[in-house]
């Protein structure tokens, strides 16, 4: 159980939320989550706008902390919140009024710190919101639950039978244009390969070749996103190509590793197969 209740039993909830240059979006995150919100904890990881003059100015705990990757930037935030029970929001994400009001409501019945909530997170894609979203636990105790290190896409060390859904919406106005999002994309390809080849994960061919096109028959069929037109098609050969590229990249720092491996090992067996030969 919590250690912070207030006279009627009422757990108190500390909202976190890591920034990075977004002084024109957080203010509309930070302001849906006022009304269930305890206090709200800002983590900069060095903003050149206004980002942390925002923050404070709606009265945000602000701390500002160089930028050391997603999950560890999460467990930071989550460390420097008063209250046990912690929900996290990104900048570019809205709490609409039917989740904040659930969350207001579900504050009584926090009973359980082995327990999180998963919230439904709808993005949008030139201008139009995309398909059914994506369940994404944002709700938990960090006396027992906390971030997973890892590169990117991030999550709770929480089992799923141990995950209940908080009815409402998480909007996430993640589009900003199609440069943007390659770019982005790219980013989190990178890691993602990156955090393959450190987990020894090894490159696929028969995963290059069917992920990419399973991807987009998901998102497209699956997922409704043929309903969206030219935005939705859009997005679901996007995913195809984040499949692919996460493959390719895997299989291109494979190949940079076999390279430094054997810059060390060449020169000695090609010394021993010269002798050999002589």
């Amino acid at each position: 159980m919590s250690r912070y209740r207030d006279a009627v039993g009422v757990n108190r909830i500390s909202v976190v939320i890591i920034a990075q240059d977004d002084e024109s979006r957080i203010a509309n995150a930070i302001a849906s989550c006022k009304p269930f919100a305890d206090e709200i904890v800002v983590v900069d990881g060095g903003s050149k706008d206004g980002t942390v003059r925002v923050s404070e100015q709606l009265g945000c705990k602000v701390y500002v902390n160089a930028w050391p990757g997603y999950a560890k930037q999460r467990i930071y935030g989550s460390d420097r919140a008063t209250y046990d029970w912690i929900f996290v929001i990104d900048t570019d994400e809205v709490v609409n009024e039917q989740l904040s009001d659930s969350i207001q409501m579900l504050k009584g019945e926090l009973t359980d710190p082995s327990k999180a909530y998963s919230v439904l997170r709808i993005g949008d894609f030139l201008g139009r919101w995309m398909g059914k979203g994506e369940k994404l636990v944002r709700l938990y105790n960090r006396t027992q639950i906390q971030y997973k290190e890892s590169l990117v896409h991030e999550t709770p060390n929480v089992e799923n039978e141990n995950v209940l859904f908080v009815p409402g919406v998480l909007w996430h106005y993640g589009f900003r244009s199609i440069h943007d999002h390659i770019q982005r994309f790219n980013k989190y390809t990178d890691l993602e390969a990156e955090g393959a080849v450190a987990m020894g994960k090894r490159f696929s061919l028969l995963r290059m070749l069917v992920r990419p096109p399973l991807r987009f028959v998901q998102k497209y069929i699956v997922h409704g996103l043929y309903k969206k037109g030219i935005p939705g098609l859009a997005v679901a050969l996007f995913w195809g190509i984040y499949e692919f590229l996460v493959c390719m990249k895997q299989y291109e720092l494979g190949l940079a590793h076999k390279r430094v491996k054997q810059s060390h090992e060449g020169p000695i067996k090609e010394g021993k197969a010269y002798a050999t030969i002589q």
